[in-house]
């Protein structure tokens, strides 16, 4: 485990593979912190350079005064790969990690060379609906939500495990005000027309049960991108890493393929 230190934010990290490998950063999503590429990482190839971290707010990371915006998590993300010396790296952002990372990407393309978008979209419900999470959290907390939020999460067949009660845990065991706070980014953000320019390899990938991002919506914003693919991961939900992480890990490793990222020998 690592902290860096960027100013106004201490980003916990962690590094994993190979480290002279070709970079591959994880974004995680609203609600959880980077054990949420835990079952798909041992999976991918060799030859890669694995970097995760918490958003602000999450995990490990420390929690600044809320209210955040996206261009705060966006910037997070930019000087971190800045203070890690990442260059051309292959970037997977799962929801609020998958709007982070169409912003970086519009940003700072010298960091990015292809995209993973992750049941995520430009544009992620409305305003007035996460100014109303911003305000039940901040009232009473995450809790009261869990439930919900775990039906949105997850497929049904998942619900039903014992391995629910571990994402349910991290969920309500995040920090009431990053959590908050980083709802009233996803509040703020639009992302359809700068979106819309770029232009470097992107996969999408959906779960077919995903009550928080829709295939349809996932698929909306992949199009946006010319030359870009999108899959849909069958039985899984807003989070098919955790649900069905060999077909995600064999999706990420095709993709690394693909486009170039790790060797032909690797």
């Amino acid at each position: 485990m690592h902290i860096a230190d960027l100013g106004d934010v201490q980003l916990h990290y962690r590094v994993d593979g190979d480290p002279d490998g070709a970079p591959v950063v994880f974004a995680n999503s609203l609600g959880t912190d980077l054990r949420l590429w835990d079952a798909v990482l041992p999976l991918l190839p060799a030859g890669v350079k694995l970097i995760r971290y918490d958003l602000r707010g999450h995990g490990l990371s420390s929690v600044p005064s809320a209210p955040y915006s996206m261009g705060t998590l966006i910037r997070d993300a930019e000087q971190l790969l800045d203070f890690l010396d990442i260059r051309d790296c292959m970037f997977v952002g799962l929801s609020i990690g998958g709007m982070i990372a169409q912003g970086l990407a519009v940003k700072r393309l010298d960091q990015i060379r292809a995209l993973v978008l992750s049941n995520t979209a430009a544009k992620i419900g409305t305003a007035d609906m996460w100014k109303q999470r911003v305000q039940a959290v901040n009232q009473n907390g995450i809790e009261p939500l869990a439930d919900a939020i775990m039906d949105r999460w997850f497929a049904r067949g998942f619900r039903a495990s014992p391995d629910i009660t571990l994402w349910r845990n991290m969920l309500v065991q995040q920090s009431a005000a990053g959590y908050a706070g980083c709802c009233s980014a996803i509040a703020g953000t639009d992302f359809y027309t700068p979106t819309s320019g770029l232009r470097l390899p992107t996969l999408g990938i959906a779960g077919s049960e995903d009550g928080a991002t829709p295939p349809d919506l996932v698929r909306e914003t992949i199009d946006l991108i010319p030359g870009s693919s999108f899959s849909l991961i069958r039985k899984a939900g807003h989070l098919p890493c955790v649900e069905q992480p060999a077909e995600y890990a064999a999706l990420l490793s095709r993709f690394l393929d693909d486009t170039g990222h790790i060797a032909k020998d690797t």
